[in-house]
């Protein structure tokens, strides 16, 4: 083979690895969004729960943090930097947290209320609900297998530790078409949706569903998340009874 055909081919199987990992990137709207519906879900929460000035902080810092990611993915996960990986794990523990803050105000509101707060206190309630989803959500995200970025771009054998094993990780073995959608098959790895559904079933459930923890911070994590959710729901609940009474 001559050295200008040997070149051709090296120059297509390059564009042909480049196209595969375009292909693969895992788009960046749906975390975009998760994040924008939990802001403005913090902003709206009443100023019984939260005062004003801290709910415009925080999602003032939290739209400051987004924009430089977006910025270098605009569309696809195709890139990775350092100072990108502390801004996106730093912004989804950020949430995380301010929203348990406001989950704590929310509790004794809860406790202390009368009945003539019950409306907004619930609905403050599932404000903080859902937007705990949506951050545990985003850690999850930001956390199994080394990242969005890691997961679709590097090799299996590159990858940190899986945090979580979905059941596309063991149906290779199962029926024709079921295992047509497995890991081992479809080289299948899990996008923003899929720790996003997770996360909201264990929310509900108070227990993992059909995806399991497999580190033990993974195990911390969806501990504290189901924790929250169902002390959320038990005083909902006798909010709701003690309302009726």
């Amino acid at each position: 083979m001559s050295i200008a055909s040997r070149t051709h081919d090296e120059t297509a199987d390059g564009l042909n690895r480049a196209q595969d990992r375009a292909a693969r990137a895992e788009h960046r709207l749906p975390a975009v969004l998760a994040v924008l519906a939990a802001l403005t879900l913090y902003l709206l929460l009443p100023n019984s729960v939260l005062p004003l000035w801290l709910r415009l902080t925080v999602v003032g810092v939290g739209v400051v943090l987004l924009v430089p990611v977006i910025v270098l993915n605009p569309h696809r996960l195709h890139r990775q930097t350092a100072w990108s990986r502390y801004l996106s794990v730093g912004q989804a523990l950020a949430l995380m947290a301010v929203n348990q803050y406001a989950m704590a105000h929310l509790i004794i509101q809860l406790v202390t209320a009368k009945n003539s707060d019950g409306p907004s206190l619930l609905i403050a309630a599932l404000q903080v609900w859902v937007t705990n989803v949506i951050a545990f959500a985003l850690i999850y995200w930001e956390m199994d297998r080394g990242g969005p970025v890691a997961r679709r771009h590097d090799n299996r054998s590159e990858l940190p530790f899986a945090d979580f094993r979905f059941p596309q990780d063991e149906d290779h073995d199962a029926i024709t078409e079921v295992a047509a959608r497995s890991s081992a098959k479809l080289d299948w790895m899990p996008s923003f949706i899929d720790y996003l559904y997770f996360s909201g079933t264990n929310s509900m459930a108070f227990s993992p569903t059909d995806t399991m923890p497999l580190s033990p911070r993974a195990k911390v994590l969806m501990l504290t998340e189901a924790f929250g959710g169902f002390v959320i729901l038990a005083l909902v609940i006798a909010h709701a009874v003690g309302q009726l009474g």
